[in-house]
């Protein structure tokens, strides 16, 4: 077996947040190895919150995709539930706290392209093989890959999905739950202009999604039942673009559905801890949760500026423990609050209870009518990952 490379940081797993923590650890002048293939082409888009579009602004990245995003500058939440104790619709505005949009929603091959680009340019070391074995010793980790080769690291950050290899070696519990939902997803252009707002739809079954794309296109996330989900992904392309029209109430128009389909079963996902024995969880190795709130990807993102931060604070061991209880600290309250929150709205929109309904509808009115509730709301639901280290 050759010689093992050996690192600062080895980052397990090619996904936005693994390219995102390998390159912020890479430009603060840490040695960093970058393991696992190539990110399969996705026609999925996500929405980035100011905090991270600031983050990939500072790296280089941001100007690479900047074109390819829209802004979400409004957000409207509508009740359509069909129930007797409906929600207030609510609608949101970045103007009212000073910001110029929410969030910005490009395709993730864009931002995935972008990121990968800027790595070449630091020069990283990558290696395209997936990760067969992990050895965690006292003073490093120890990465078997699937072609025999090995790398050990000081650190390694555990960005290889719900499944993680090398969550389960250091030893790292998680709770797990799942929803009786199944996410459809697409694209699709439309004859009546967004206007930048994104539009959410709260049906019985889970959000109905409405996210701006530049010009007269846009992403749809819609939770449905598991039969509901299969039906859209079975419709011709004709009957997709009524069913879109009906449960978005036209308020796009004309709907032309674009080549891509995509489902998946909804489930939850959080780690007991997010660092133990020289690894440290981002994304969906750390937390998954359902498409409510655009709060995944941005979790991921911020999980990977907070261990770039630490790694370069600590950088004589950025595995220490010291370093490791310094991450776990820095993502646990952020993760813990968010999966709660969007785990307890999903709950009350497939609550039959009357108490959930009414809970949920004093909610949205008290978010609607109450203006420091509202601006806080929002400026929490932005988020913020300033990059620092």
């Amino acid at each position: 077996m050759p010689k093992p490379d050996i690192f600062d940081i080895a980052v397990v797993g090619a996904g936005p947040a693994g390219l995102t923590a390998a390159l912020l650890a890479a430009q603060s002048g840490l040695r960093v190895a970058l393991l696992g293939p190539t990110a399969r082409q996705d026609f999925r888009t996500s929405a980035l919150m100011t905090g991270n579009v600031d983050v990939l602004g500072d790296a280089g990245v941001w100007e690479r995709c900047a074109a390819a995003a829209a802004p979400l500058e409004h957000l409207r939440i509508v009740d359509d539930t069909g129930r007797l104790l409906r929600a207030p619709e609510a609608l949101f505005d970045a103007e009212e706290i000073g910001q110029a949009a929410f969030a910005w929603n490009l395709p993730n091959s864009v931002l995935v392209s972008a990121l990968e680009q800027a790595l070449r340019e630091t020069g990283m070391v990558r290696f395209e093989t997936s990760v067969a074995a992990v050895e965690l010793q006292e003073a490093k980790a120890v990465l078997s890959l699937e072609d025999d080769r090995s790398v050990e690291a000081r650190l390694a950050i555990a960005s290889d999905g719900r499944r993680s290899l090398l969550r389960q070696a250091a030893g790292i519990a998680t709770r797990e739950w799942s929803y009786p939902q199944t996410a459809f997803v697409t694209n699709f252009s439309h004859s009546t202009p967004h206007g930048n707002t994104s539009t959410e739809f709260h049906r019985p079954t889970g959000p109905f999604t409405l996210v701006p794309l530049p010009g007269n296109r846009s992403a749809l996330v819609s939770v449905e039942t598991s039969e509901g989900a299969a039906a859209l992904m079975a419709m011709s392309e004709t009957e997709l673009a009524r069913a879109i029209e009906r449960s978005s109430h036209r308020i796009l128009g004309e709907i032309r559905p674009e080549s891509g389909r995509g489902q998946f079963p909804l489930g939850g996902l959080v780690a007991h801890q997010f660092a133990r024995r020289r690894v440290m969880l981002v994304g969906e190795a750390a937390h998954v949760v359902p498409p409510i709130g655009a709060q995944g990807l941005n979790l991921g993102l911020r999980d990977a500026a907070a261990a770039a931060a630490i790694a370069s604070q600590y950088s004589d061991d950025p595995g220490c423990d010291a370093a490791m209880t310094a991450f776990d600290s820095a993502r646990r309250s952020d993760v813990g609050a968010r999966s709660t929150m969007i785990d307890l709205l999903n709950r009350s929109l497939l609550s039959p209870l009357l108490p959930a309904q009414i809970a949920r509808s004093l909610g949205l009115a008290a978010l609607r009518d109450i203006g420091p509730l509202r601006r806080l709301f929002m400026r929490q639901g932005m988020g913020t990952a300033r990059r620092t280290g």
